[in-house]
């Protein structure tokens, strides 16, 4: 199952003419899930290789307007394109009054569209992934996300089983799910030894706008992926907290304790440079990126190797 996150929009709380303000999308398979829906979003979905595609879930972490201000646009979009599946949108208590204030921009939409308020804890599920509400602390009601996938069945030693008599089919299944099989012959095949050992399911974590929190940390222990926000460098200590944001710093002193695998640093200031960002938190995580718009981080599972960021990976011609 292929995975990776489009950077949309990794500029802070201003845009700027390289960064548009919050959005991220990760695609899985065939499935699109958009984090946060700044200003710009759909444009920058035209720029990507993904394009205006139909978007199955919106997760938001907040209701500031550099996070939810390119949604009017993008769900008229979707009417003026005659989009008939539904759509729900996830976010924190106090989301649904904010589209609600915005019904007179957005107008009447043709396709099914529900807004979900989640509290901290709280989950999505599918059927082999859930999303996960994270409590944060920001200035106003606000979440972080996770996609967790399920764990995976352990690699199935098919030539063992050739060996053992057992023929092509329906049994390499029930072996490969633990249970023991009969051959027409009466063997019994135990699936000890054919069968290793369960194979972890990938785990990316939005932070969306905070201060370094223990929700956050813990939810991120042993992650593939933390993306988080790192609005202030250390010299502006004293800004971030007063703000509810992070430094680089602070980011990176979580991941390390999370044990975070790769960390992508956000919610990039223009009070500070790409450079300075990177530079102060790998200082403490040897692992860090600050990726642009319309970067590209893959995910392959842990088995196939590390995730990588592909600079300008989200753009159709790769420039």
């Amino acid at each position: 199952m292929d995975l990776d996150v489009i950077f949309l929009g990794t500029a802070g709380s201003v845009p700027s003419a390289t960064r548009q303000t919050a959005a991220t999308l990760i695609r899985r398979g065939g499935e699109r899930i958009l984090v946060d829906c700044g200003e710009g979003t759909q444009r920058r979905l035209l720029q990507s290789v993904a394009g205006l595609t139909d978007i199955d879930v919106i997760l938001i972490t907040h209701g500031h307007a550099d996070h939810i201000l390119g949604l009017p646009g993008l769900l008229r979009t979707f009417a003026l394109r005659e989009r008939t599946a539904p759509l729900a949108l996830y976010g924190p208590e106090g989301i649904a009054k904010v589209l609600r204030d915005l019904d007179s921009v957005i107008g009447k939409l043709p396709y099914p569209f529900a807004v979900v308020e989640v509290e901290p804890g709280g989950e999505i599920t599918s059927s082999d992934y859930r999303l996960e509400a994270i409590g944060t602390r920001h200035r106003v009601k606000s979440v972080g996300w996770a996609l967790i996938e399920d764990d995976r069945l352990g690699r199935f030693d098919v030539d063992r089983a050739r060996a053992l008599g057992v023929p092509n089919g329906p049994l390499y299944g029930q072996l490969q799910r633990g249970e023991a099989v009969t051959l027409e012959d009466g063997t019994v095949i135990d699936p000890a030894g054919l069968v290793g050992e369960t194979r972890q399911g990938r785990t990316l974590v939005f932070s969306g706008d905070t201060r370094p929190c223990d929700a956050i940390m813990a939810r991120a222990v042993d992650c593939d992926l933390l993306v988080h926000e790192a609005t202030f460098l250390d010299e502006d200590l004293d800004r971030a907290r007063d703000t509810h944001h992070s430094t680089a710093r602070e980011a990176a002193e979580l991941a390390v304790e999370a044990r975070a695998r790769m960390l992508a640093l956000t919610h990039v200031s223009m009070r500070c440079s790409p450079k300075q960002v990177k530079a102060e938190a790998e200082a403490i995580h040897g692992n860090v990126v600050v990726p642009r718009d319309l970067d590209l981080i893959e995910l392959p599972f842990r088995e196939r190797g590390e995730a990588v960021l592909i600079k300008n990976g989200g753009r159709p011609d790769g420039h």
